[in-house]
């Protein structure tokens, strides 16, 4: 599968890079940030430092826009955790928008759009080349809360919220889109064992993964009454992949509200919606990012 990842590289879409790295039915063609965990120009450094411990300096990172980032974010200092990151290459020259339209244009009908971010890379695409959901393949995004709370507000989820017009052009776009919302994300999770796996994994890209960890959890242990961390990114991912199955997955109306909300209505577009899977994702998820 070659494939495209737009991000905002906190620590989820950390795991989402590695375990993109690590399947080997995957290509990853390129990566595109945005503001949204921290500044796009912080996440692209983020993706670089992440690319450079993975020995994977062949993949081209380019800096996108959007709107300013989370005043506040569960991802802690520089979006990940504090952790140092080393520096890795340049960014690719031109913007997010750039680097994808050219791979799409040289792969017509193969990328698959991989979306862990706010979607205004990807809404503003569609605005520079309207015949882009001709030329992509599929379109994957982690965002929303359908039949369930958000986590920005009480009905809105956090990437969704932070940007509803560029969702809204995504998710009405003629391409298959799919949506992968707090649903299921929050529902499939790794412990503090996870996180200790991950490190006996023992190359430096896991040890970098696990030293973010702990900032995570402890964001999410107040919210979820224990200490655990939902699978957000990373599960959007296996199921661009193919690699987790859907258990229900409808297609729905979705209208993007104009305050983030994803709610199910007649008058909304068509998108596939990620309700439920067929088996923890947890340990496919923990399995493939150790290579195993």
């Amino acid at each position: 599968m070659l494939s495209y990842l737009d991000c905002d590289t906190g620590i989820d879409d950390a795991l989402a890079i590695a375990y993109l790295l690590a399947h080997p039915g995957v290509t990853l063609a390129g990566i595109g940030t945005v503001n949204g965990n921290t500044t796009a120009p912080q996440a692209a450094a983020n993706t670089l430092g992440l690319l450079a411990l993975a020995g994977r300096d062949d993949i081209p990172v380019a800096v996108g826009e959007g709107e300013q980032p989370y005043p506040v974010s569960v991802h802690g200092g520089g979006g990940v955790g504090g952790v140092r990151l080393p520096a890795g290459g340049r960014p690719a020259p031109g913007t997010a928008v750039d680097l994808l339209l050219g791979l799409a244009r040289r792969h017509p009908g193969e990328l698959h759009v991989i979306v862990t971010g706010p979607c205004g890379n990807l809404a503003a695409a569609l605005a520079a080349e309207p015949r882009l959901p001709e030329l992509v393949a599929s379109v994957t995004v982690m965002g929303g809360a359908v039949r369930t709370a958000g986590n920005r507000t009480s009905r809105a989820e956090a990437n969704i919220r932070h940007d509803p017009a560029a969702a809204a052009t995504v998710l009405s776009a003629p391409w298959p889109v799919t949506l992968v919302p707090l649903d299921v994300t929050v529902e499939h999770r790794w412990t503090v064992a996870d996180s200790d796996a991950l490190r006996a994994g023992g190359t430096p890209l896991h040890t970098v993964l696990a030293d973010m960890l702990p900032a995570y959890f402890d964001a999410y242990e107040s919210r979820l009454g224990a200490r655990e961390i939902p699978l957000h990114d990373p599960l959007a991912a296996a199921v661009a992949a193919g690699e987790v199955t859907p258990a229900d997955a409808p297609r729905l109306s979705i209208r993007v509200a104009a305050d983030g909300r994803t709610v199910e209505d007649p008058t909304g577009s068509a998108v596939r919606v990620v309700l439920s899977l067929a088996e923890p994702a947890g340990p496919v998820l923990l399995r493939r990012i150790r290579g195993q």
